[in-house]
């Protein structure tokens, strides 16, 4: 009898990728004699390493080798070639449009993501805004597997077990974590101004949890060029403060490194998507996008969510939209002590559950 072999394609940002693993982690739990293979891009194999045996993956570079019509054709070939009995698209673009339409002609059963963009529409709309609570992107991939004959309820914790990735295998300054000792992660920068927290006001917020925290560690995430020189200003005038990214080698030891911190600071961004990926609390900084559009991290509070209610907001579903105002107040006038209060809350929350 054929294995039930079925083909997951998600490409795009790193956060969107992220946010697949809790949703096959469960497919793969809850049908274990069903074989899974995930297709996207190279930086996303980390996310998929500590999967269940049943699950694969597949790296497709569409911007060189796999470029283009033609490109896409000799992907298809390739893909053909591994048997797959069903297709689920949780991305929904023209590239795997192109290639879902390839499978229906060869009448595979395929199934793709419902994005919701009337309700995005009614949402983000500056007259006659409705602010409802969307589905969110873990259960839009859901649906997809249900479409194609697997119903799961998504049940995830971490992509490591027994409290989280092995610190011995990271750079020595990291090796050791004291039993008492707070590790906040700080991850301040986004794609879009619209989701950035003014850097003036993150270095105030940086100070101020140095106080707080004296004999705690605050590592920075964010390995950009135009990043690292922010990093390196802040790091300048705070020496307390230490850039991780610069120190670790990817999103693998980044991960690890996440699975330990007690809070992380985040925008709503790919590292809000990391942290929740290893269990770790966030408190995240909203200012043109909402939760409500369903992009809150997998597993975080709305207790710890930063905000300001504002008529104008959400204008966007990404990010990516001029402010109305000019001045994004959205973000600017979120004042530093707002998110002390929740990582104080958070650490606070922490100390209750060891006691």
């Amino acid at each position: 009898m054929k294995t039930d072999h079925i083909l997951v394609i998600r490409f795009s940002a790193i956060g969107d990728v992220a946010m697949t693993v809790p949703v096959v982690y469960s497919l793969a739990k809850q049908y274990p004699d069903l074989r899974i293979t995930v297709l996207s891009q190279k930086f996303a194999r980390p996310f998929f390493e500590h999967m269940p045996h049943n699950v694969g993956f597949m790296e497709a570079d569409l911007k060189k080798e796999y470029h283009g019509v033609k490109g896409l054709n000799a992907l298809y070939r390739r893909l053909m070639a591994k048997n797959f009995t069903a297709i689920a698209d949780l991305h929904s673009v023209l590239r795997s449009k192109y290639l879902r339409m390839r499978f229906n002609i060869d009448r595979f059963n395929v199934a793709h993501i419902d994005k919701h963009r009337s309700g995005r529409r009614m949402i983000t709309s500056e007259k006659d805004k409705k602010l409802v609570q969307l589905p969110t992107s873990f259960q839009n991939y859901a649906d997809v597997f249900e479409k194609l004959g697997y119903p799961i309820k998504t049940e995830f914790k971490s992509i490591f077990q027994d409290g989280g990735g092995e610190l011995s295998s990271l750079p020595d300054t990291f090796h050791n974590k004291q039993k008492d000792e707070i590790w906040i992660g700080v991850a301040p920068f986004a794609a879009h101004k619209g989701k950035i927290y003014p850097k003036e006001k993150m270095e105030e917020v940086l100070n101020i949890l140095s106080e707080k925290y004296p004999e705690g560690r605050i590592f920075l995430f964010g390995g950009g060029k135009k990043e690292t020189a922010v990093i390196d200003e802040w790091i300048s005038r705070n020496g307390k403060l230490e850039n991780a990214s610069a120190l670790l080698n990817g999103f693998s030891n980044e991960l690890i490194l996440m699975s330990h911190l007690d809070v992380m600071i985040s925008m709503d961004s790919s590292n809000m998507h990391l942290a929740s990926l290893v269990g770790t609390p966030v408190v995240s900084i909203w200012g043109a996008t909402h939760p409500f559009a369903g992009f809150l991290g997998w597993g975080q509070d709305m207790s710890n969510v930063v905000m300001l209610d504002m008529p104008c907001r959400p204008c966007s579903i990404y990010g990516n939209k001029e402010c109305i105002r000019g001045n994004y107040p959205c973000m600017a006038d979120i004042q530093p002590q707002m998110i002390i209060d929740r990582i104080a809350m958070q650490i606070q929350k922490n100390k209750k559950r060891t006691i």
